[in-house]
């Protein structure tokens, strides 16, 4: 295959691109080139959902059914793309022989639509769940695992009760499914085994196949960007404007996208998405249940990896506090080795970390489970779904005779960078876990972060909402009478537990 060719099944048919910048994004190229307006331009950042698409890829074995999963058409890069499916709305009805597909006519029976214009993405949201549940052979699926599924579409019309039951209502009909054992031989002959290295007016975008290759380009072009899912990068170019030179993919490497038990604990990959990530981490802690519903939107965990939310370095990235409690560490790589440090360590500033210019992160290690410990991650902010946290903390302990051992206590959006608390945790290491304990914790924690004002929330209010969370801990995890997490939380009706909010 051409390694200066783009090659994408778009609808079903095969498309070659040659021609056009590599920051030039899906949604631009969906509407421009290829007249498929029926995906929308609404935000350009990934937040309203009127853009979804749903990417069809290879699994990881290719002789399992490929993977189909909703992605932001706004924020992807076309290159990213190459060897991979897209689907539009346009699609579904030749799914049907030319009548409206059955997720179609739910939203039209249930009248979940009154301006259109957000209606195309929710339709492929739902059209996601709708093949993701027949796949699993479950044809159905309740509000919960509905409403999860739209967090990242928005609605300012028709409101989401009519959405939410065109969801229900859209297997009732006979079924209409994707041939995926054609997409599989579809994707197989576009599969492949050269390195894709795509230029156009200056710009290039390189995807390696090999940790290896990855390393030695990095080592030859240290100041090229680093892509992994984009849904950051994405941001500089549709509103910062800003050029990107040289793009170095990150996508293509099978070893950064695994998940794999290591010493006990859990290796996670740089690339690995967040969707896969969080699934993994919820297994091993499901403690973390909620922090994976409420971290972004489904087509931004499908597309964004924990590796780039670490690497980002983002004080207020939702990741970060929890891991830091866990005692994760961060395995960085370059072609002179290969070295490891405490995630805390890693950031050395605001958005400045102990990364050398040849160097990558190339995954997160997690510790084993300890028997005693107690594990929770809770992030604050203006809504429920798909925002950016006000505070963001991960407590973990462990309790022994009633006593705490090895407290490890982090916050986001306290600090310029995600920070532990270290004077909380002096404050309670040795301690009976009671309220005296909490109270000396709680005056710690004032001498351990001097948090700024700005637009999501003011200096007084992080103090005090970090010292409330820190009750909240407390009380669900208190030796004496523990709390259970519906008696601490204003959403006790939703099972998050389910995969619904």
């Amino acid at each position: 295959m051409d390694s200066q060719t783009i090659r994408i099944l778009l609808d079903g048919e095969a498309v070659s691109i040659t021609d056009l910048a590599p920051t030039t994004s899906l949604l631009a190229w969906l509407r421009g080139a290829r007249g498929l307006v029926g995906t929308k331009e609404g935000c350009n950042e990934g937040d309203c959902g009127a853009c979804t698409v749903v990417v069809g890829e290879l699994a990881d074995d290719p002789a399992d059914a490929p993977r189909l999963y909703a992605v932001n058409a706004c924020i992807r890069f076309l290159a990213t793309l190459d060897g991979k499916a897209v689907f539009t709305v346009e699609h579904l009805r030749s799914l049907a022989g030319g009548a409206l597909h059955p997720v179609q006519q739910a939203m039209v029976d249930c009248h979940g639509s009154q301006c259109g214009f957000c209606t195309p993405g929710f339709t492929m949201s739902l059209w996601a769940l709708y093949e993701d549940r027949h796949a699993q052979g479950e044809a159905a699926a309740d509000p919960a695992r509905i409403r999860s599924a739209l967090a990242g579409n928005l609605c300012r019309c028709t409101g989401y009760r009519p959405i939410v039951e065109a969801g229900e209502r859209m297997f009732d009909a006979p079924s209409r499914l994707l041939d995926r054992d054609r997409l599989r031989t579809a994707l197989l002959a576009l599969r492949r085994d050269d390195t894709l290295d795509f230029g156009h007016e200056g710009g290039r975008f390189v995807a390696p196949r090999s940790v290896d290759e990855l390393l030695a380009l990095r080592s030859r072009h240290p100041a090229a960007t680093l892509l992994a899912g984009g849904t950051d990068i994405g941001l500089w170019v549709n509103k910062g404007l800003r050029r990107l030179d040289t793009l170095i993919h990150t996508g293509e490497v099978a070893a950064l996208r695994a998940i794999v038990p290591h010493a006990g604990g859990l290796r996670i990959g740089a690339a690995a998405s967040l969707t896969a990530a969080f699934d993994a981490l919820v297994r091993l802690h499901p403690e973390l249940a909620e922090l994976r519903e409420r971290f972004a939107s489904p087509p931004v965990r499908n597309a964004g990896t924990l590796g780039g939310n670490v690497a980002n370095g983002s004080p207020i990235g939702d990741s970060m506090p929890a891991l830091i409690a866990l005692g994760a560490r961060v395995v960085l790589a370059s072609v002179r080795g290969r070295r490891s440090l405490a995630l805390e360590d890693f950031y050395l500033d605001y958005m400045k970390k102990d990364l050398a210019a040849d160097e990558i992160v190339e995954a997160i290690e997690l510790p084993p489970p300890a028997p005693a410990r107690r594990l929770r991650s809770w992030k604050l902010a203006k809504r429920f779904d798909s925002d950016i946290s006000a505070v963001c903390a991960g407590f973990a302990l462990e309790l022994r005779a009633g006593r705490i051992h090895a407290p490890r206590i982090a916050f986001g959006g306290m600090a310029a960078t995600p920070r532990r608390a270290t004077a909380t945790e002096a404050a309670l290491a040795g301690r009976p876990w009671d309220e005296a304990a909490l109270a000396a914790a709680q005056c710690a924690l004032e001498h351990d972060f001097a948090p700024l004002d700005d637009l999501r929330a003011s200096a007084g209010y992080r103090r005090r909402a970090a010292a409330g969370l820190l009750a909240r801990f407390f009380l669900e995890t208190r030796p004496d009478a523990p709390l259970a997490a519906a008696q601490t939380r204003a959403f006790a009706a939703e099972d998050l537990a389910g995969g619904g909010r």
